[in-house]
């Protein structure tokens, strides 16, 4: 990939991944202490709380704690309890914040709510010291490092990396644990992949859509907040079906799409979307599958590709805004820390 010569903070810390992902897969005991006390729990109802990346990375954790798991999942609305000030019963819930800072006022307010009313808590942070880890009862810290980048990548991974391997622990699914366990080199191997054509096509476009479905959608909308918020293009993340209800009538082909593919049972509905953009004559970029036009490493583990895909999404972000002259490690109107209630 032809890149600007000074690398940014984004570009490190995105490179940096496969070996904070390999420190925390070799830290197996954190994930048997904190999946035996969920079995104790026997909770009927799993609740994500998270904003922006986080949110993400709830999406992507919902699928994994509903089609593996069998666990009904949804997403706490903070305002709830923050503005509208009515916290539900959270008696038999597993309320799951996610946060790479841990002080965004909002969720640790929906935390400590959550405990009061019932819910076992658990935080899965990169601070340590912060106040949704104070919030919690439980606490599965990721272990990403310094983040100097605003715009967050390798918490984000390392987030969903965690997740998974919980869920590999309480679903005893050796298959998935080892996967998990041997993510480390396929990371590195997707560093190498080149989604230069794609970031640039985006770069000059008026929007931009991104869609997965499953396991693929927590980071299709991934990659569309950072194309939003570091390229400065309105960008969508939809699923493959939901796309079809209504917003397919807004792709052109001044409008790309990246498409990211897993190989399980959710592919059908990806292929034939894949299909009718082809036929269309809409500006479609594929990864994943046959059909791929993009770079890529080959099909592995369903649940461990849409996350691999975040690395070639995010060094091509990255190259294509310092490309135009935008910072990639400061957007506009972002802080790490997002103080919202």
């Amino acid at each position: 990939m032809a890149e600007p010569q000074t690398a940014s903070a984004m570009a490190r810390e995105t490179a940096e991944i496969p070996a904070a992902v390999e420190r925390l897969s070799a830290r197996t005991e954190i994930f048997a202490v904190i999946a035996e006390r969920i079995e104790q729990a026997k909770p009927r109802i799993v609740v994500f709380c998270g904003r922006g990346s986080s949110g993400h990375v709830g999406v992507y954790l919902r699928y994994l704690f509903e089609a593996r798991l069998g666990l009904l999942a949804s997403a706490s609305a903070p305002s709830v309890v923050t503005a509208y000030r009515r916290p539900p019963d959270m008696r038999d819930a597993l309320f799951v914040v996610i946060s790479q800072s841990g002080r965004s006022p909002d969720i640790v307010t929906a935390t400590q709510v959550a405990r009061k009313y019932g819910a076992l808590t658990l935080a899965i942070v990169n601070d340590e010291n912060s106040p949704a880890v104070a919030a919690s009862e439980l606490v599965l810290p990721i272990g990403a490092g310094a983040e100097h980048s605003i715009a967050a990548t390798k918490s984000v991974v390392l987030s969903m990396i965690a997740g998974a391997l919980l869920v590999a622990a309480l679903a005893r699914d050796d298959d998935l644990n080892d996967c998990l366990h041997h993510l480390p080199v396929r990371l590195s191997n997707a560093l190498a992949c080149d989604w230069s054509v794609w970031a640039d096509s985006v770069a000059g476009a008026p929007a931009a859509f991104v869609v997965g479905r499953g396991y693929g959608l927590g980071c299709a909308r991934e990659i569309a907040l950072k194309v939003s918020e570091i390229l400065r293009i309105p960008a969508l993340g939809y699923s493959a079906a939901e796309l079809r209800h209504g917003p397919r009538a807004s792709i052109s082909p001044a409008t790309p799409v990246l498409v990211l593919r897993q190989n399980d049972q959710a592919a059908a509905a990806v292929d034939d979307l894949i299909r009718d953009l082809d036929d269309a004559g809409e500006k479609a970029f594929i990864a994943g599958g046959a059909a791929g036009t993009l770079p890529w490493i080959g099909d592995g583990h369903p649940v461990c590709d849409p996350v691999l895909m975040l690395i070639p999404a995010y060094r091509a972000i990255e190259a294509a805004a310092r490309r135009r002259g935008f910072d990639p490690d400061n957007p506009p109107y972002l802080s790490k820390v997002t103080r919202t209630l």
